[in-house]
């Protein structure tokens, strides 16, 4: 088990894939079921998010119960950073690059760059994502980094996906709290927006790639409103091609 220093609920632990290989598929099953089929197409997460698992094993947790169930997991790289918001990542993609580049030429980290929390749909609303946020923050800390980077995925953008990413990034509560719940976490737990990052991740494919991904149809030409997504697909019949830029925000927890 993982010693971060973090009180956990009865019955509950957190472990590392690098503890308990074992893990490796149900964890992929798990974080897999928690997406729309579309945004399961991004070729900078098909081609490198991997890496995560293989050579990071010690920075993809594990929340479980008492039978070895998983109620959340979070995964993570390391990257370069030099602490300001201008030279950021541009988005998801970018930052999964930066991690894999500095891994293979053996530069120096001092960021840990969050991936993504999935908590298990029997196990919502029991805090599990600021148990796993506060575990990454604790393993940068142990790992002597200064800063735990997050592009966001704002959970409830989809309901406005007309809101350019900049404008839904800066919406406050009546209690001056950012709007978004996910946003919001992040803040609770110290963090501080910085930007919206509007191509964070892409998706492309043909007309028939996202009539089946989306079970839509796309008769014509023009921006479409799907299921799930933070802004529009962009559909483009003369190209038969459909475009997707899934739209996140910065934060930053400096540790």
């Amino acid at each position: 088990m993982v010693d971060l220093g973090l009180d956990l609920p009865a019955g509950q632990r957190i472990v590392s894939l690098a503890e308990r290989p074992d893990f490796a598929q149900p964890v992929g099953d798990h974080n897999e079921a928690a997406w729309p089929e579309f945004m399961l197409q991004d070729v900078i997460a098909d081609t490198l998010f991997s890496h995560a698992f293989r050579d990071f094993p010690e920075l993809q947790f594990v929340l479980v119960g008492r039978e070895d169930e998983i109620l959340a997991a979070s995964n993570a790289m390391p990257l370069w950073w030099d602490g300001s918001d201008d030279r950021l990542p541009e988005g998801w993609d970018d930052q999964v690059i930066r991690s894999v580049e500095d891994m293979k030429s053996g530069r120096e980290t001092n960021t840990l760059g969050a991936l993504q929390i999935v908590v298990a749909s029997t196990a919502r609303g029991g805090r599990h994502s600021g148990t796993m946020v506060n575990a990454m923050g604790a393993a940068a800390v142990q790992a002597g980094w200064t800063s735990l980077i997050a592009c966001v995925r704002p959970t409830a953008k989809e309901r406005y996906p007309l809101q350019p990413i900049q404008t839904y990034a800066r919406w406050t509560r009546d209690d001056g709290l950012p709007f978004d719940p996910w946003i919001r976490l992040h803040a609770r737990l110290g963090a501080r927006v910085v930007k919206g990052s509007p191509r964070s991740m892409t998706m492309r494919g043909s007309i028939a790639d996202w009539e089946g991904w989306t079970g839509m149809s796309f008769p014509e030409s023009g921006d479409y409103i799907i299921e799930g997504a933070t802004c529009p697909v962009h559909i483009d019949r003369e190209r038969d091609e459909g475009v997707y830029f899934d739209q996140n925000v910065w934060m930053v927890h400096q540790l």
